[in-house]
This record gives structure tokens, sequence and C-alpha cells, in this order.
């Protein structure tokens, strides 16, 4: 036999559960329907004793006060654990006298108890105190055998086999409750590194799109061809920007980091930068590691690009001592202190995978990035490994 969860205080003292959500509970379903069927020993004795109409009348009317309490601690929002069980025990004590099977009433007290405290030792001190309620009681009206161990030994057994099954239920619902904080943890992870991919995307995209569209409408009337073809390209780029916000929120985006690269000096180009370029012996990456080099060169040169009024910009990728090394160096007028959205973004994916990124701005701006180049698990995978028992902690 287990109990209800009575932790809950929110509620009135007699608001009740909706009736669609009562046998939909975690923690004991629709099984009190079948532990009430433990009261007809209440009535075994009246039964066989011939009991008058009286007592059958005063039976009754305990057995209904009896399943409003049982029933209350699983039908009302926010059940007065104790009160229930003091009832039950108050039941016990008057009905003993007249009904030998009142003793049902302490078992079913004892049931309940552990799952109406927090912690172990207040169910085993209420345990104690059921048993020697019912010993006493028994003792004082001479009753012994099988009728002293229902009332005495009986219940306090019954209460220590479900005080395991009330811890159970506690770290349960710790447990779920904690599972409950990662959910909305990870949702807003991952809110976070969808705004910090649109943010690079689109303001990377954005500001080729209006170079382009720029270098277009100074060619248009000296050079209608090479306007045309960078018209065209700005449609590409558009379409290619369509596909990586789509790409983005669904967390799957790097087209490679040599791809980048070229994608980068011919930005950089557009822009009227001179570009030098150095990657020709660019080792084989992690894709993870792979991804976050990509999205900080587009981040990078973005802002040199609209920040920067540079005139030579420098891209350097080697290898170095098991670790992967990004420098990106522009003559521009640098003197920014602050870092935005997008230099912060970068930094957050650059630490989540154990690197490091510098950034001087002294002469022009220099952006270093270190990573190393060991295998980091997704998340996914990381969050499996979470020790539920450190979570309860």
């Amino acid at each position: 036999m287990q109990g209800p969860d009575t932790t809950c205080e929110t509620a009135g003292p007699f608001t009740l559960k909706p009736w669609n959500q009562i046998f939909k509970d975690k923690e004991h379903g629709w099984s009190p329907l079948l532990w009430v069927a433990y009261l007809g020993f209440f009535f075994i004795s009246p039964i066989f004793d011939h009991a008058s109409l009286k007592i059958w009348l005063l039976d009754g009317l305990g057995a209904v006060i009896f399943l409003c309490l049982y029933l209350g601690l699983f039908l009302l929002v926010s059940p007065r654990g104790l009160v229930h069980v003091a009832g039950m025990v108050l039941l016990g004590l008057l009905y003993q006298p007249i009904n030998g099977g009142a003793c049902t009433f302490f078992i079913y007290a004892a049931a309940m108890l552990p799952f109406c405290v927090e912690t172990q030792g207040a169910a085993v001190t209420g345990l104690i105190t059921i048993g020697a309620i019912g010993a006493v009681e028994a003792l004082l009206l001479h009753i012994g055998g099988w009728t002293l161990f229902y009332s005495a030994l009986f219940p306090v057994i019954i209460g220590a086999g479900n005080t395991f099954f009330a811890e159970r239920n506690r770290m349960n619902r710790r447990l779920r409750k904690a599972n409950e904080e990662i959910e909305h943890l990870a949702k807003l992870a991952e809110r976070e590194r969808i705004a910090r991919d649109l943010h690079d995307v689109l303001g990377h995209t954005l500001s080729v799109i209006t170079l382009k569209s720029q270098l277009a409408a100074k060619l248009i009337d000296r050079d209608p061809q090479r306007a045309g073809k960078e018209i065209r390209e700005v449609e590409e780029i558009s379409r290619q920007a369509l596909s990586d916000v789509r790409d983005a929120i669904r967390g799957y985006r790097s087209k490679g980091l040599l791809a980048e690269l070229a994608q980068a000096k011919s930005t950089l180009e557009t822009a009227g930068v001179e570009v030098r370029c150095d990657a020709a012996d660019i080792m084989k990456l992690p894709a993870m590691q792979e991804g976050v080099l990509s999205m900080a060169v587009k981040e990078a040169v973005t802002n040199v690009v609209r920040h920067a009024h540079a005139h030579t910009c420098s891209l350097r990728l080697e290898q170095r001592n098991g670790s992967c090394h990004l420098e990106i160096e522009d003559d521009g007028q640098g003197g920014f202190q602050s870092e935005g959205n997008g230099l912060r973004g970068m930094r957050e994916r650059v630490e989540m995978l154990g690197g490091t990124l510098t950034r001087d701005t002294r002469t022009g701006t220099r952006i270093a990035i270190t990573v190393p180049l060991k295998e980091v698990p997704t998340k996914s995978a990381a969050e499996s490994e979470i020790n539920s028992q450190d979570i309860l902690r």
C-alpha cells in the first residue's frame, strides 16, 4: 500500500483535483481504489459477533468518516496529510472498544504516514507513536493475542515498508524537477545558439549584399555587364542566406572551413581589402571544431568589412601542439574595446570547446583563436552522462 504526494500547499484545503487528473497521477494512479478493499476487515467483527443495528450504524458512520479521510489524501489538491492520519488514529481509538477490526484504522494510518512527512526520521517517529498508541489502548482494554499484534506491531511493519516507497517517490519528484530544469536550460541554450547563428549569418550576408549592391550601382553606367554580374551574385547570396537561416535553426550549418575561407577572401576583395591567406596545409578537423572556426571566420570578416576600414587583412590557420590556431588580423582603425553580440557569441563557442580567444585592438584588430583538436561530446551525449544521484544531492 503506497500513499499520495501531499507536498503541495498552494491551493485551499478543500480544493479537489480535476477529475481527468486524479487517476493519471504518476505516483499512484488508480491503485487507491484497490487499497479501499482492506476496509473490509473492519466489518469482520460485527458479522461474526451478530452485532446489533446500533453497532452496525456506528460502524457504518466510522467507515464513511474514514473514507473521507483516506480518499481526501488523493482527491484534494493540498491535503493536510498529518491531519488525515491523526483522524484515522482517532477512529481506531474510538472504535477499538466496540469493534476489534478497528485495528484496520491503525494500519491505514501507519501506511499513509511516510508519504505525509518529508524525512525518514519523521516517519519512524510517527510509526513508533502509532504503534505505542495501539499497544497502550489494547493493554488498557485487556485485549491480547492477534488483536494486540494488529493494533501495535503490524502497523509499524507496514509503515516501515512504505517508508522505502515514500523516499523513492520523493527522489523521483526531485529527479523529475531536475529533468524539467535541464530541459528548460537546454531550450534556453538552443535559443541562444540560434540567436548567435542568425546574427552571424545575417550580419555577414547582408554586409556582402550591401557591398555588391553598392558596387553594381557604381558600375551600372560604366560597365553594365559587370553590374549585371554583381546583381546576379546578390540574388545567389540571398538564396544562400535563406538556406543558411534554415540550416541554422536545424543546427547543421557549416559548409567547411576551406569554403568559408574562400568566401571570406571573396568578400574582402569585393570590399576593396587586400587579402593574404595562409592555409595551404589545412589539417583535417573534427566537425565541431571546423564549424566553430568557420563561424569565427565569418564573424571576423564581417566586422572587418563593416567596421575596420582596413586596407589589408591576413588569415592564418595552422596546427600547434595538438591545437588548431586561427589568426585574423587587419590594419584598420581598431580601438574598440567593448564586445558586441557577434564577438561574444564567437567567444562562447570557442570556450565551449575548451579553447581560447584573444583580441588586440592597439594597431588594427588582431583576433587569435586556439581550439584543441580532440573530439568534444555532443550535447545529448553529455546530458546522458549526468548522474541522477548527483542531481538529487
